[in-house]
């Protein structure tokens, strides 16, 4: 792929966007028949005004109408590498997700895996300035190093095609 090819945007700039902004709804696999899923924000449930990550929510299956509810206020992201990525609410294998040979790509809905798709795309990437964020940790700098490297890039794009193509909803 040239620099000028029309399938690589020019420049990305990071909004600041931090896991907790892809929360709702996350797209898993259903825990009782292995079909889609979503965990979803319960609608005017309670929950904290400044901490909406924090608010009930419902996971719910159409094919086999499970319904299961979390409200405990405490969230597990777990990490490593071992088996596959989870929500952090009940612990569900995430539907975006696919091996590649660096490492696991996975995304929590459409909207995630969009910005890292245009994130690596871009040959130009901005971080959003220090000062605006009082921190570094915007989910594009908590990237692993494997996914920004520019050498990787088709790579990387190829899994996001295969974690597209994988689902039904895309």
């Amino acid at each position: 792929m040239s620099p000028s090819s029309p399938l690589r945007s020019h420049r990305f700039r990071d909004r600041r966007h931090t896991k907790y902004d892809f929360l709702d709804p996350i797209l898993v696999v259903c825990p009782g028949c292995g079909g889609d899923a979503r965990v979803v924000r319960v609608p005017h449930g309670p929950g904290h005004p400044l901490y909406p990550a924090v608010a009930p929510r419902r996971l719910i299956c159409r094919a086999c109408a499970l319904s299961r509810a979390w409200n405990s206020g405490c969230m597990v992201f777990r990490r490593g590498s071992g088996g596959p990525a989870r929500d952090p609410y009940f612990g569900a294998p995430l539907r975006l997700q696919t091996r590649t040979r660096h490492g696991l790509l996975w995304a929590y809905n459409f909207e995630h895996l969009e910005l890292v798709e245009r994130y690596v795309r871009a040959s130009l990437r901005e971080r959003a300035p220090r000062h605006e964020t009082g921190s570094r940790k915007t989910l594009v700098a908590s990237l692993p190093v494997w996914i920004k490297r520019g050498r990787n890039r088709d790579e990387v794009l190829r899994a996001v095609g295969r974690v597209r193509a994988a689902s039904p909803n895309a």
